[in-house]
């Protein structure tokens, strides 16, 4: 057993988990999220693409697949939907808030990392450097004729 893959494993299904009660959360109870959405200034139809979107990053998260760009949109949803809930006079919201961009930040760590071995995407890539040893050689200092 590989304990960094059992970690990532085990960070893809707990980011995930809330993605997907968030998607049943805004199916049973739609009028929650139409109310932060309109005190915005948003449409309230916003929640069902915000449903959808929840529910599928969810299950990818869970089997694995495409985690690492997954995981960078997530990011950034988690950034957008904090404003929500930046509301400084409201401590419970202003705790959903800061939750928001640790979600973020745990996001990001799985796109730095990406799935691990235990998932469909674990196969690419290959390569199991981090991203950045993998970037293009440097051009060599030997110059080509004119």
């Amino acid at each position: 057993m590989d304990p960094r893959s059992l970690a990532l494993l085990g960070a893809r299904l707990l980011i995930a988990q809330l993605f997907l009660l968030g998607s049943a959360q805004k199916w049973l109870d739609p009028a929650a999220v139409e109310g932060l959405l309109a005190g915005r200034g948003w449409p309230e139809w916003l929640i069902w693409p915000a449903l959808g979107f929840n529910l599928a990053a969810g299950l990818l998260l869970v089997l694995g697949l495409w985690t690492r760009p997954l995981a960078l949109l997530l990011a950034a949803y988690c950034a957008v939907t904090s404003l929500f809930h930046f509301i400084p006079g409201d401590g419970w919201q202003m705790s959903i808030f800061v939750k928001n961009w640790a979600i973020a930040g745990g996001c990001l760590a799985l796109a730095a990392a990406g799935p691990g071995r235990y998932g469909l995407g674990a196969g690419a890539p290959k390569d199991p450097r981090p991203l950045e040893v993998r970037a293009a050689p440097a051009p060599s200092a030997r110059r080509s004729p004119p």
